[in-house]
């Protein structure tokens, strides 16, 4: 029906998996200044390129990346405690296996589970991403460009 939602990249440098090889399990500051650029080229292709291009296209722009600031700016705001670690894993913030497998350390409850932006070392718990399906569907200007996934959906029937 002709409607796109883009989600731009995220701050890539934050995962566990890019913290484990960074002093102090900080971010990588220089990967998420990369994400930065990519992301400040997506917002102009999609503006200045395909939309002039695309007669009646219709899209949201979503930001991962501020969203992802938000979380790690104030957890507690979001419901977090621990913006660094995995919730399964193993060794140095549970990120030095490349998936969840039967022999990690998982959180045992759902309440610690809720607590951690990410579930293994690359993807966002089960709380981070109805937190993130939220803010895009009909949360705040801030994390979309353009229009939400609810009025996106609402011009495409």
């Amino acid at each position: 029906m002709g409607a796109r939602n883009v989600i731009n990249s995220g701050l890539i440098g934050c995962v566990p998996a890019a913290r484990e090889f960074q002093p102090l399990g900080a971010c990588a500051e220089g990967v998420n200044l990369l994400a930065a650029g990519f992301n400040v080229t997506l917002r102009s292709l999609l503006a200045t390129d395909l939309a002039p291009r695309l007669p009646g296209l219709v899209y949201s722009l979503t930001d991962s990346f501020v969203l992802m600031k938000d979380f790690f700016a104030d957890p507690p705001a979001s419901g977090f405690t621990d913006i660094a670690s995995t919730c399964c894993g193993d060794g140095f913030l549970l990120a030095q296996t490349l998936q969840c497998l039967p022999t990690s350390k998982v959180c045992p409850t759902r309440s610690e589970r809720d607590q951690h932006v990410f579930w293994d070392p690359y993807h966002f718990s089960q709380q981070a991403c109805f937190l993130t399906a939220q803010a895009f569907y009909n949360g705040p200007t801030k994390y979309t460009k353009s229009i939400n996934f609810m009025q996106l959906a609402q011009s495409s029937t």
